[in-house]
């Protein structure tokens, strides 16, 4: 760290460099905190949590049980051993209980007074939380495996939601019907949405992923809806013919933004985690290393290149290519 101090101070690296050495190697430090603990109601497996993000103090959890838990994360004891309550649940006895497992929850953006939960009983229901009844219900013909909110809309109320078939379809919650379904015969996925996830820059823009192998980016104002598919290869030409035009050498089981929008995060069962520019679908050729069953994220990217020998060049930029803006104005108006 002192060599971070001693380069600032001498003018010789980027201002935001120090800053981000200090985030990551925070990050590097992260371990389970052995203060706090959360109260134990599910009786399987936790499949999907979500923090509100207005006053981060509730999480959602969804379980393998069909079971839906809210807790208090807030420590109101005051004390330095605390475990976070479960302030209310939908348990196997509520009449709207999901009948098998939860894959996803989502808080609504804006405030906590709604939140929604999808499950493989082909159900998306959307739960009034001061008195966890069900305001709204949309039924599918396939499974589902997850959903997601725009964090950014102001334009719409739609909910993107992934199925077993090779469809994206659109929920609005201001009509409660499904008023779209993202499925163009040359362009569409080939089989089923594992991972679908709105743009937190464009709120029209939304990211899907699938058991193909593919991730595409669509526009869901345009007819033909497809922008970008993304190519793990950049255009060039592979000597494995199943790989073209393909993210990963195996099902895309997750993705995510980054909170800037300018990249993409993407996992799949090849073990390999990938991040890409997603104002041009471009792989940036940052590879990490993931898990077969993975589809929840978390990136430390790389901050620097090696710094180069005295006698070499140093006009190239050593910063990470992540930390660069590559989405113009003009692409975030169109």
């Amino acid at each position: 760290m002192l060599g971070f101090l001693l380069a600032r101070q001498a003018g010789l690296d980027d201002p935001l460099r120090l800053r981000r050495a200090e985030s990551t190697r925070r990050v590097l430090g992260l371990e389970l905190n052995k203060d706090r603990d959360v109260e134990r109601i599910h009786g399987s497996g936790v499949n999907t949590l979500d923090i509100e993000p207005v006053e981060a103090r509730y999480m959602l959890s969804g379980g393998s049980d069909g079971v839906i838990v809210l807790y208090d994360l807030e420590n109101s004891s005051r004390q330095p051993y605390y475990t976070c309550k479960a302030v209310c649940s939908v348990g196997r006895s509520h009449p709207d209980v999901h009948k098998y497992s939860v894959e996803t929850v989502q808080w609504y953006p804006h405030d906590t007074g709604m939140f929604t939960s999808s499950s493989f009983d082909k159900t998306l229901k959307v739960w009034d939380t001061n008195t966890l009844q069900t305001a709204d219900i949309f039924n599918f013909e396939e499974t589902v495996y997850s959903h997601h909110m725009s964090p950014v809309a102001t334009k719409h109320c739609l909910v993107a939601v992934g199925t077993r078939g090779p469809k994206v379809q659109l929920c609005d919650l201001k009509s409660g019907s499904c008023s779209h379904i993202l499925q163009v015969i040359f362009a569409g996925h080939r089989q089923e949405i594992l991972a679908v996830s709105w743009s937190p820059r464009c709120e029209y823009v939304l990211a899907t992923a699938s058991a193909d192998s593919r991730v595409k980016l669509w526009d869901v104002r345009r007819a033909s809806g497809c922008l970008i598919t993304l190519d793990q290869h950049n255009g060039k030409k592979s000597q494995a013919v199943e790989s073209a035009n393909t993210a990963h050498n195996g099902k895309v089981n997750g993705l995510c933004f980054t909170s800037d929008g300018l990249h993409l995060l993407t996992v799949g069962t090849d073990n390999r985690m990938r991040l890409w520019n997603s104002s041009n679908g471009e792989n940036t050729l940052e590879l990490y290393s993931g898990s077969r069953d993975c589809n929840i994220l978390a990136w430390v990217p790389s901050l620097y290149e090696p710094v180069p020998d005295d006698d070499e060049p140093t006009t190239k930029s050593q910063i990470n290519p992540a930390f660069e803006d590559a989405w113009s104005s003009s692409d975030e108006e169109g």
